[in-house]
């Protein structure tokens, strides 16, 4: 495997993994034209594939591309072969089979929330992966399995995501979930308010009331002026008194 190719590949998960949440084991959805590409040029997908993605990988299908590769006949009976060892994923179309690409494309809807790359040569499915916001594709090209850089919609939507100008599909079912449990929200904000910080007295409360001593302070000396200037008046008093006695005298 070349270094630059695999730089390019761990570049590219990078951003998946960064702005859609993308994790191992990397889900990967093969249709029966990947198959029959591995097939023809040799390459061992379950032995190669998360070396060049770098990490763990679970590979899968669905019943209606297995259903479509028998379809097809003998032409397609080695692809079929591969595409049986992969793990089968649940689609809609358990009574009315549809054609691999539509079912692919189904499980991808609604903002890709189980986060699967898709595997496929079909050039028109490939049309309609890279329409879709943040579906990593895979394909061969020279006997080499290639993971697509991101698409002008992918890059699109980062950028909305990074003005807050959008949110993400597999945010809006936790949204619609925390509108549904508007009570208990509401019930956490009301005891946040009611906390109370950890502290000591108010020091407001230890200073002592200066109007208070002012008032007991200017209580005694009144009421010692009001004994001076009765003493006063007595002396004045029987000073006059002890005057006129003598002068009676």
């Amino acid at each position: 495997m070349g270094v630059t190719r695999q730089k390019h590949a761990k570049k590219i998960m990078g951003f998946y993994k960064h702005n859609f949440q993308f994790r191992e084991p990397f889900q990967v959805l093969l249709d029966g034209t990947f198959c029959q590409a591995a097939l023809r040029n040799k390459i061992q997908i379950r032995e190669q594939l998360p070396g060049y993605l770098g990490g763990g990988t679970q590979l899968c299908t669905t019943r209606c591309v297995i259903k479509e590769l028998e379809s097809l006949g003998k032409a397609l009976y080695g692809a079929k072969l591969i595409a049986q060892r992969f793990q089968v994923r649940s689609c809609s179309h358990h009574k009315n089979p549809v054609s691999g690409s539509a079912c692919l494309l189904s499980m991808i809807e609604d903002g890709n929330p189980h986060h699967f790359f898709i595997a496929t040569q079909d050039q028109e499915l490939s049309k309609k992966v890279k329409r879709k916001p943040g579906i990593p594709l895979l394909f061969i090209i020279q006997n080499t399995m290639v993971l697509d850089k991101p698409s002008p919609k992918s890059l699109a939507f980062v950028q909305k995501l990074q003005t807050n100008q959008l949110v993400p599909e597999y945010q809006k079912q936790s949204i619609v979930e925390l509108k549904e449990k508007e009570g208990l929200v509401k019930q956490e904000g009301e005891k946040r308010r009611k906390r109370k910080r950890a502290g000591g007295p108010n020091p407001l409360s230890c200073l002592k009331k200066k109007k208070k001593k002012t008032q007991e302070g200017q209580e005694p000396s009144a009421e010692k002026k009001k004994r001076r200037k009765r003493k006063r008046n007595r002396v004045k008093a029987e000073a006059m008194q002890s005057v006129q006695k003598n002068e009676g005298e």
